[in-house]
């Protein structure tokens, strides 16, 4: 494998890392209603569980509420029982046409259980991140070994490998530190 090859593979597996991130933060509530709050919630309509996106048009006027309109107003009953259903804590109301989610402030434990959870997410990418790392490392000494690169090629794809190893670690620090800083304001 050439080294520019090792180098592009590594840096897209880390950037991937980063979104799997990133989507995994837009999950977790802060104090203000945010649509990303149910992306993950599945609703079972006719027999198979389908993305909530996928059914429903979801929004938040409001800092505290977020509203949820069904394309199909006979599936309203099935959007509740699936927000019930979630482990996300919410009490919907539905008036027939669309349902509504208040969203009540966090205590300041869940907001430090929130802060956890997303620094055992972050963790979670630094670890793809450094596996991908190793991975490169690997594919580098692999093809030291069949001879396709030199010792000094070897050496140099192994730096710019850790190089973005380092730039993909902070980028995730950052994001997970804006994150927690929404979730810690009221």
């Amino acid at each position: 494998m050439p080294a520019a090859a090792i180098i592009e593979d590594a840096e897209q597996r880390m950037d991937k890392a980063i979104e799997v991130l990133k989507k995994s933060l837009s999950g977790i509530r802060t104090g203000r209603a945010n649509p990303g709050l149910v992306d993950s919630l599945r609703v079972d309509v006719y027999g198979s569980p389908t993305p909530i996106k996928q059914v429903a048009q979801v929004g938040a006027p409001e800092p505290t509420q977020i509203v949820i309109r069904p394309y199909d107003t006979g599936i309203i009953k099935e959007i509740e029982k699936a927000i019930v259903a979630s482990d996300l804590g919410f009490n919907p109301q539905n008036d027939g046409r669309v349902v509504r989610i208040n969203i009540p402030p966090l205590s300041t434990d869940v907001r430090k259980k929130m802060v956890s959870r997303i620094k055992e997410l972050t963790e979670e990418a630094k670890i793809s991140i450094r596996n991908v790392r190793r991975d490169g490392n690997k594919a580098a000494d692999l093809a030291e070994k069949d001879k396709t690169l030199s010792e000094d090629q070897r050496d140099d794809v192994k730096d710019q490998v850790q190089e973005l190893t380092k730039k993909f670690e902070v980028q995730a620090q950052e994001i997970a530190k804006a994150r927690e800083s929404e979730v810690m304001e009221d």
